[in-house]
């Protein structure tokens, strides 16, 4: 009598967030040696593969929620502290740092930051660190009613792109050091739009993956800004790479 063949039962896989969550998997196969195992593991995987695509576009969407959530106005407070409170508890919520004039930095993970904040109603913010937060185009509205602001760090912020670059025009007035430094999402169109920025004194553009010719780019900066010292690669960096590539192009034939 031939031996009984193997039922593979569908089974719905739960995530229950540890590694248990998939072992579902191990009881819906009856394998009939190593071979017929991989078979069916791989049938297996694609018969719900759009399941996985549908939890990681849930995850994704839960992720720009988060993100929209966390660059939200505080329109409350702005209306009832104002703007400097409400622009500093914004960026605290984010994780970041804020400095009113002629006062001590304030820092996120400083117990009762928020009850200080309500004794500097009438102080204007000076400085805002927000390096490595989550803020976008749409939080800026937060920090551009900050007409005082003299230094703004946004270093390795992930949502930070050319278009929060072209609204920084709004505080051309007052801010004076602008750091930049890691953003994965700027490049050279959105430095064109700190031309604006005339009193400008300190400009670190180092380290942006989407700037094709940092070196190249430092110096056009740099004739944008006369007045402002501008940080990031050497100028001969960048010309040693095209003189580099300008060389291999004509060592190797060209396509028509």
């Amino acid at each position: 009598m031939a031996a009984p063949r193997a039922v593979l039962h569908p089974v719905a896989l739960v995530w229950n967030g540890g590694t248990r969550g998939t072992s579902g998997l191990s009881r819906a196969v009856a394998p009939e040696g190593n071979q017929r195992k991989g078979k069916t593991l791989l049938q297996f995987l694609a018969d719900r593969f759009s399941d996985v695509e549908a939890l990681r576009d849930y995850l994704f969407q839960k992720q720009v929620s988060k993100v929209h959530q966390e660059n939200r106005s505080f329109t409350l407070i702005k209306e009832r502290y104002g703007p400097y409170v409400a622009g500093a508890y914004f960026i605290l919520k984010q994780g970041g740092a804020v400095k009113f004039q002629g006062k001590e930095w304030i820092r996120s993970k400083e117990r009762g930051h928020f009850l200080k904040l309500l004794n500097f109603q009438a102080v204007p913010v000076e400085a805002v660190d927000a390096s490595d937060c989550a803020v976008n185009y749409e939080g800026l509205d937060n920090l551009l009613a900050l007409k005082e602001i003299q230094s703004l760090s946004l270093q390795r912020c992930p949502h930070v792109d050319d278009w929060c670059l072209s609204r920084l025009h709004q505080l051309a007035s007052s801010l004076q050091e602008l750091s930049l430094a890691g953003c994965p999402r700027i490049s050279e169109r959105g430095l064109a739009c700190l031309h604006h920025l005339q009193n400008l004194r300190r400009l670190d553009i180092s380290d942006l993956p989407a700037v094709s010719n940092p070196g190249l780019t430092q110096i056009l900066v740099e004739e944008m800004l006369p007045n402002c010292k501008v940080l990031g690669a050497e100028w001969a960096q960048g010309l040693k790479s095209e003189l580099e590539e300008q060389s291999r192009g004509t060592a190797s034939p060209s396509c028509a």
